[in-house]
């Protein structure tokens, strides 16, 4: 895995994940078995600093760019697909909180340099305007981290915002709403993504932010601090958070099968190593090339984010969504070829490569990577038809 030009701080950073890899590889099975993060992965995350690295440096954090964040995610993803998930989006719900208005930000960082918050952006649930806030009600699901979390991002429907609906996202304490035990699936176990309720509850107006405004990098944000990751537009970013995990991980099972293949036997020729098979070689190859094209367009997008920021285009953000989303089915291709090549034996329980292959079958079918919406939006901007809608 190549690594970008990044700061010492970024390197520092960089290297220290690097370092807990074992832990979270070593835990993934238990995690599985729990339907959440085991408490020793989340510990050494927050030791590592992970989780400030979009905090503003204000606020005690490191304030790094999407560049940082790429690298983070691409080498969490070596170790385990749902921890990174876990990991890439928390860090990326810390940058949605300084999207909210400046009083709310320093009640949330005066005595933390991180907060742990799942964000359900689906607004499935309604706030109310009243005097001084809202009250909100309803049922959100896939809370990825809730089970570690202190607070909740949630998206809601309001005639207080502007664009189609009103939506906004308001932040709640963790312990103002209800976690529902849901997170029974075939992958993604350890995410714990469970369904918050929410029954009646007063949000303050100052922990409410218009989900377009974030959408298009206006929101407070990107006026309060001067860095120019907190005027990237948000959809860019959540696909990353949604995209990392899958691609790091397709490349990572190559490389490991490159190392089966030096080991293995010929289960009918005995005494010869599997990589002496042309077929095998082969797949090698495909594989090598495949996966390294998914990376390759997603290092593509985050190079043109960090140009264009909040001045490109709604057709750049269209192209972004569909290549992201490309390189996300190329990379979950990648893994279901390399479990067809490596046998029965790779479909034992205690071989990382089927987890690998059912957590990505379920992140991939994340809506941000609905491969018809997503090529639709991109063919009709390349034809300079009037743009489909939704947040993009």
């Amino acid at each position: 895995m190549e690594t970008a030009a990044l700061t010492p701080e970024a390197q520092a950073l960089v290297e220290r994940v690097r370092s807990l890899l074992p832990v979270l590889a070593k835990e993934a099975a238990e995690a599985e078995q729990q339907r959440r993060l085991t408490d020793l992965q989340v510990g050494a995350l927050e030791d590592s600093g992970v989780f400030r690295l979009m905090v503003p440096r204000c606020y005690g954090g490191l304030e790094l760019d999407v560049d940082a964040f790429l690298e983070v995610g691409l080498l969490l993803a070596t170790a385990d697909v749902s921890s990174a998930w876990v990991t890439t989006f928390l860090i990326e719900h810390n940058w949605m909180l300084c999207q909210f208005p400046e009083r709310f930000q320093k009640e949330l960082y005066a005595d933390a340099d991180w907060i742990l918050a799942p964000g359900a952006i689906a607004p499935t649930g309604q706030a109310r305007a009243v005097d001084g806030g809202f009250r909100i009600s309803g049922r959100w699901s896939w809370a990825t981290g809730v089970m570690h979390s202190s607070w909740v991002i949630l998206g809601t429907l309001t005639d207080a915002a502007e664009g189609p609906g009103g939506m906004m996202f308001l932040a709640l304490p963790r312990e103002d709403v209800r976690v529902e035990d849901v997170w029974h699936v075939d992958g993604m176990c350890a995410t714990g993504s469970n369904d918050i309720v929410v029954e009646d509850v007063f949000v303050p107006s100052e922990r409410s932010v218009g989900i377009l405004e974030m959408a298009e990098a206006r929101a407070h944000g990107a006026s309060l601090h001067g860095a120019p990751l907190y005027r990237t537009p948000m959809i860019p970013i959540l696909e990353m958070a949604a995209s990392m995990p899958i691609i790091g991980r397709a490349g990572a099972v190559v490389r490991d099968f490159a190392e089966r293949l030096q080991t293995k036997s010929r289960m009918n020729a005995p005494g010869q190593r599997a990589a002496e098979r042309p077929a095998a070689q082969m797949r090698l190859a495909r594989a090598t090339v495949e996966a390294r094209e998914a990376e390759l367009l997603l290092r593509d997008v985050v190079g043109e984010l960090m140009v264009l920021r909040d001045t490109a285009t709604r057709a750049d953000r269209h192209r972004w969504a569909a290549m992201i989303t490309h390189a996300v089915h190329r990379s979950r291709q990648v893994i279901q070829d390399v479990a067809e090549a490596s046998g029965g034996s790779a479909h034992f329980l205690d071989q990382p490569l089927q987890r690998a292959l059912r957590d990505v079958q379920v992140a991939s079918s994340h809506v941000v990577f609905d491969r018809d919406a997503q090529e639709e939006g991109f063919g009709r901007a390349l034809l300079g038809l009037e743009a489909a809608g939704g947040l993009v």
